[in-house]
């Protein structure tokens, strides 16, 4: 059990008190406090906990928000074959432990998702909920709440629709929060861990998500597995824009259509239907695999000037031979690979929804008519992806 903090001694406090009343014993499972350079007593209530539990404590120097860094510190000091983790401020319900060891009973390799009650940032906080949680047990406070709507998990829509097993779903990874999930060691490892270069809060939970999934681990969700977030001060704003950079980090690294739809709804603060969106890009993906759009590209062309950078959303298999070396962009692979592969071509895997490109960074962007199957739901933001990074807009889609 890795649980990371950083001058929440309080808070901790109350997350080590539910992991000492775990129903399974103490002796079966190991706690590791993984201390990202506090300054208050966070060690020293560490300490008060080691006579009730099998308690291990590592410290790194304040160098900034490292909570990657401290959770593969964390990491890399347990002996089990299954690594849990709990973010302080979070209480484990009594079965927390038990149950995540269940759902990893007969498998070498899976992740498993555990459940959080009172996890749905940036609702306001449930009037009097504070005060139920400083005096009863969590399971007391989940009984009385759990018919809340405000006080269920955000993920439970998507987790009621396929039950335990996660992997029906487009995208697992998306529901990937480090306050409560479990990995089998060797498969945390053969990832890499958490990505250390996240150094500002949002979206390294995520991104371990991303390679664990697409490494082929098994992803479970498990409702008994579950956690209680006890209200405290959030940085809303400052979170929520620092997890926007976080999100176009992980487009530049793994640049695909459904990074830019996850990077283009936090960007825009909307929740879209990912599933659907996923079904309906791979849908027209296959429409349009047939789809030949150079005379399209050599008309927008005709009259750009020599020397002006260029940008095609939607470019196919191949461009106009008389075409500059300039920027290409087309969500189906296959044909992006034989657009770039005389190698004048600079490429990314995309809609245009959202790019890696800056800023007026290219003269002209042209838009084909590969991407009029997905036009009326993501056309409006293609057009402000074009116009945002190029000076003007040509093609028949614009």
């Amino acid at each position: 059990m890795i649980v990371p903090t950083y001058n929440r001694s309080a808070l901790l406090r109350r997350t080590l008190e539910t992991l000492a009343r775990q129903r399974l014993p103490a002796g079966e499972f190991e706690v590791i406090v993984a201390d990202d350079g506090s300054c208050d007593d966070t060690a020293e209530v560490t300490r008060s906990f080691s006579g009730r539990l099998r308690l291990r404590y590592v410290f790194q120097e304040d160098r900034g928000f490292r909570v990657a860094a401290a959770r593969n510190a964390g990491a890399r000091l347990a002996s089990s074959p299954v690594l849990a983790f709990l973010d302080c401020g979070t209480l484990a319900g009594p079965d927390f432990v038990r149950s995540h060891l269940a759902a990893h009973a007969g498998h070498d390799r899976r992740v498993v998702l555990g459940y959080c009650f009172g996890y749905q940032p940036p609702l306001d906080e449930i009037p009097g909920l504070a005060g139920v949680i400083a005096e009863l047990e969590p399971e007391a406070v989940v009984q009385r709440y759990r018919d809340d709507p405000d006080f269920l998990d955000l993920r439970r829509g998507a987790f009621e629709k396929v039950g335990s097993d996660v992997d029906p779903l487009a995208l697992p990874w998306i529901f990937f929060y480090g306050l409560n999930f479990s990995v089998s060691a060797g498969a945390f490892w053969q990832v890499g861990g958490f990505d250390e270069s996240f150094r500002a809060w949002g979206g390294e939970d995520m991104e371990l998500g991303y390679r664990l999934f697409h490494g082929g681990v098994p992803i479970a969700a498990s409702h008994e597995a579950w956690t209680l977030e006890v209200p405290h001060e959030r940085r809303q704003k400052a979170n929520r824009q620092s997890n926007k950079r976080n999100l176009l980090r992980m487009l530049q690294k793994y640049c695909e259509p459904i990074m830019e739809i996850v990077c283009a709804a936090e960007l825009r603060d909307t929740v879209p239907p990912l599933e659907s969106d996923n079904i309906a890009l791979l849908s027209w993906t296959q429409e349009a695999a047939g789809l030949d759009v150079l005379a399209e590209i050599e008309k927008a062309a005709q009259d750009i000037p020599p020397g002006a950078s260029v940008a095609i959303f939607g470019c196919g298999a191949a461009t106009p031979p008389s075409l500059a070396p300039g920027i290409v962009v087309d969500f189906d692979a296959r044909l992006l690979s034989r657009a770039l592969a005389d190698g004048r071509h600079t490429g990314y895997q995309l809609i245009g929804i959202r790019t890696p490109l800056r800023t007026g960074s290219v003269d002209t962007v042209i838009i084909t008519s590969r991407l009029s199957g997905l036009w009326d739901r993501w056309g409006e933001q293609v057009l402000a992806e074009a116009h945002r990074i190029g000076r003007q807009v040509r093609g028949p889609l614009r």
